[in-house]
């Protein structure tokens, strides 16, 4: 390790033979020893009078042997580091340690980053007792620089902070001892960099704290030590001051109480009169506690429909509707101070305040209504800009939550006055009026009176072309949920029209036009301009066929010419290929609006176009391109499989692109589609697809989205290829049965959707290959394999969560096990679980379950006769 510095600065050479070469020792020196690399480049770190440079690449090094975005690759690398034996991991923290006194500051934080990391690791486990003692004499010590304090609270901060993300628990005596190093920062007489350290680490450590703050004395201290806090005189130590007040107000929303009145006058006195990043926090801290109410509101709701109390502990207090005299007129006038030089990724007071009124509305619902209407109402025409635009976003922010009959009356009143708005001088105006006509459309379409139906369609039309990118693409957003309004209209299918009807040309001709403008890469115009098109055609009526008959063309040529515009640059190829795949998604909704009959004339040129598409290596367009194909396939039927041999290249690269997950995903689903389509004509293409399904399966970096689909695709290609399928019989069985045993714990509710997703898929591929072979009087081959298909349906049954749907897919194996095997089954299907299951079946609300039960039931009743 004598040339461990040179190595490091190596590393960063610019020549990139140097340093590929210097990259290899190092890997080459962590696989022979780690212990010793370890402690080598502790070494670097800690050893004073070194290039600083080195010093640093030396601590990075070290935390990055421990750190890791992807949790696979982080238990590695923490397994490898609690594999070492106690006397050999010593050494290194104590170097970690003695880094953190370093004079040179960059050494010291970057031996916080490191000595944080393996914190994280080892306190939850009560290991490193040292640890928190040392910060504390840091801290404490008379002979500490300031520098060396804030460094250890910042070691702290880190080391909570990632205690956080790894789900990593601490012992009361730790937090003990944390919160007491931090409250000594916050103090008074401490300087604000030592003040700021320590409210960034309190923020850090509230997950763990608990058990202080149910502790009346220490939450005292904890909440007067941050209050006093917010008074200091340096902003960014304010500002971290009332983040953690926001974080107490997540984590501890219960413990509120005694402290709402101290922190209702110290945040809306900071929103009003502080410097912006610390006003920004007082603001959030409302948004936080309305988002808090929202769901122990929702909460409560649920509780009362089961005839239960509410826990003590999920009570809400409803600080929200107290204090809203108050808060109104605060974020009104905050609301009135735009910034006019702000683009779509700025965030300030203004906007901050716009969105902690709709959080607001939300919880309050109808009582929001009263208190800022007269604003609305007072300022809405008014002389100043700045007051109609704050009037205008206000509206647009308590559309969503009061009920109709509370606000509809207002929106029908405000149409014509949003619509006059839209020709303001001021821009920011005509933008806001366009988003709120947007909200209108989405939330309250029906209380837009009919008569100004066609006044709304004519002014946003008459703005996509001639506005800004902003405001167009607020249009659009408008058309876009006006169109939407129209999904299930009954009236359209019986009389052939409907009311956008008269529009449906201009509007899709004007839509196409913005796509083209040479600004519409500006404000996300090209996007939302294309997600306007494809909605008005979703929902076009019955004689609008005439006119996307004539558009369907014209978007054959657009993808057409798309291949040749040059991307000379990243920018152009992303630009190029999300061009791309907005085409293939309007084709694609115009073929499904459109008969086998009419479409087979542009089969040939459609599908060229979409291979093209996916020539492009890792073009971001394939996702878009295979979603258009799955629905080319569903409406060529069996004339689809002239594709395939054309198609089959890039379906498998669909099939392997494990890194791009939802592409994977896609193909997955396309190949049910196209299994479907042309049925036992994929056969020949069954090989390459279930090689690749089955790696799919096998690959533990894959996301876990794709499982599902993918085992419910082997059921699709059974009853495809139907006795064909025997050669894929046995693995992917195997491939159901280990899925099958995957089990959630009961708090986790992401990881219990996916096991309920996990089960649907797995039962959809037993019902398809049953199905299947039945087809193909290969039933028999089955027989082998059927009591783990039972065992399975008998788990399912008796799990009390169980979900509706897969309830019903059970069911409907069951029913596919007795049609299929007939009485070779009949014992297994004579066991208490099967009729448990059908009288969970019967007694359900859903009409589709219980006449899948009566099937299945008639089933087994044949076969036990």
């Amino acid at each position: 390790m004598a040339d461990l510095s040179s190595t490091l600065l190596a590393c960063q050479s610019p020549d990139p033979n140097i340093r590929k070469q210097a990259e290899q020792y190092l890997v080459q020196a962590e696989q022979s020893n780690l212990p010793s690399f370890f402690q080598a480049l502790a070494t670097e770190l800690s050893t004073e009078g070194k290039d600083v440079s080195v010093r640093q690449l030396a601590g990075l090094h070290l935390k990055n042997l421990l750190f890791a975005k992807d949790n696979l690759t982080l238990e590695v690398n923490i397994n490898r580091w609690k594999a070492m034996p106690a006397d050999q991991r010593t050494p290194v923290k104590n170097l970690l340690l003695q880094s953190l006194r370093s004079s040179e500051s960059i050494a010291r934080h970057t031996a916080a980053q490191a000595a944080a990391e393996v914190a994280s690791i080892e306190l939850p486990f009560s290991e490193w007792p040292e640890f928190a003692p040392a910060l504390t004499e840091l801290v404490t010590s008379a002979e500490s620089p300031d520098g060396v304090k804030v460094t250890a609270l910042e070691t702290l901060g880190f080391a909570c902070e990632r205690l956080g993300v790894t789900s990593g628990e601490l012992s009361q005596d730790i937090t003990d001892k944390m919160l007491t190093l931090i409250v000594d920062g916050l103090q008074n007489e401490r300087p604000n960099e030592i003040r700021k350290a320590a409210a960034v680490a309190l923020r850090n450590s509230l997950v763990f704290t608990s058990g202080n703050m149910e502790n009346v004395n220490e939450r005292n201290m904890i909440m007067q030590a941050v209050c006093e806090t917010t008074r200091c005189s340096d902003s960014s130590v304010r500002a971290a001051a009332y983040e953690c007040i926001v974080n107490i107000a997540y984590q501890y929303y219960n413990k509120l109480r005694d402290y709402m009145p101290t922190l209702f006058q110290i945040t809306l006195e900071t929103i009003k009169s502080d410097e912006e990043p610390v006003a920004l926090q007082a603001l959030e801290f409302w948004s936080t506690v309305a988002e808090e109410e929202f769901e122990l509101l929702d909460e409560a709701a649920d509780y009362q429909s089961r005839g239960e109390p509410i826990p003590e502990d999920r009570q809400c207090m409803r600080y929200i509707a107290g204090a809203l005299e108050h808060l109104i007129p605060i974020f009104t006038e905050v609301m009135a101070k735009q910034d006019e030089e702000a683009d779509e990724d700025t965030w300030n007071l203004s906007m901050a305040a716009g969105t902690c009124m709709t959080i607001v509305a939300g919880t309050v619902e109808d009582l929001i209504v009263p208190a800022i209407m007269p604003f609305v109402q007072a300022n809405i025409k008014s002389d100043n800009w700045r007051l109609r635009e704050a009037a205008t976003m206000a509206f647009s922010t308590i559309l969503d939550g009061p009920s109709t009959e509370t606000i509809g009356p207002y929106v029908n009143q405000s149409i014509p006055v949003l619509l006059e708005a839209l020709k303001d001088a001021h821009p920011m105006v005509k933008d806001s009026s366009a988003w709120t006509i947007g909200r209108i459309c989405d939330i309250h379409v029906r209380s837009i009176p009919s008569e100004t139906f066609p006044a709304l369609v004519t002014a946003l039309s008459g703005i996509l072309i001639t506005e800004s990118p902003r405001v167009s693409a607020q249009a659009c957003y408008a058309l876009h949920n006006l169109a939407a309004a129209f999904e299930g209209d009954d009236a359209a299918a019986s009389s052939g029209t409907n009311a956008l009807s008269p529009y449906m040309a201009s509007l899709l001709q004007t839509l196409l036009q913005v796509a083209d403008r040479e600004n519409s890469d500006e404000c996300n115009l090209r996007l939302t301009a294309f997600e306007a098109v494809v909605v008005l055609i979703q929902h076009s009526a019955p004689d609008c066929k005439p006119i996307l008959l004539q558009l369907l063309p014209v978007m054959i040529e657009r993808l057409s010419n798309s291949f040749s515009i040059p991307a000379l640059t990243n920018e152009d190829r992303e630009i190029k290929e999300g061009l791309q795949g907005l085409l293939c998604g309007v084709i694609q909704i115009i073929l499904i609006k459109m008969t086998k009959e009419e479409v087979i004339p542009y089969g040939d040129s459609v599908m060229q176009g979409y291979l093209q598409v996916l020539q492009v290596k890792n073009a971001t367009a394939h996702e878009e391109a295979l979603l258009a194909v799955g629905a080319l396939a569903d409406i060529l039927g069996p004339d689809f499989e002239k594709y395939m041999s054309a198609l089959q290249p890039f379906l498998m690269v669909g099939l392997k692109n494990f890194e791009s997950y939802q592409v994977c995903r896609v193909a997955v689903g396309v190949v049910g589609d196209i299994c479907r389509a042309i049925e036992g004509k994929i056969q020949p293409y069954c090989d390459e697809i279930m090689s690749a399904l089955l790696q799919s399966l096998q690959n533990p970096t894959l996301h876990r989205s794709v499982k599902p689909p993918v085992l419910s695709c082997f059921g699709d290609i059974a009853l495809a290829i139907a006795g064909a399928y025997e050669p894929y019989l046995q693995v992917s069985l195997m491939m159901l049965f280990q899925a099958g045993q995957t089990q959630a714990p009961p708090d986790d509710e992401e990881l219990v959707d996916y096991v309920f997703q996990l089960r649907e898929g797995i039962l959809e591929a037993y019902t398809g290959i049953l199905q299947g072979l039945k087809d193909g009087g290969r039933s028999e081959v089955m027989l082998p394999y059927i009591e783990n298909v039972l065992v399975f349906l008998e788990m399912l049954t008796t799990d009390p969560d169980m979900d509706e749907s897969v309830m019903g897919k059970a069911i409907g194996c069951v029913g596919d096990v007795a049609s299929t095997l007939g009485p070779r089954v009949a014992e297994g299907l004579a066991k208490p679980w099967v009729q448990q299951l059908f009288q969970m079946g019967q007694s359900t609300p859903d009409d589709g379950i219980i006449q899948t039960t009566s099937w299945a039931r008639s089933q087994v009743q044949a076969i036990l006769k």
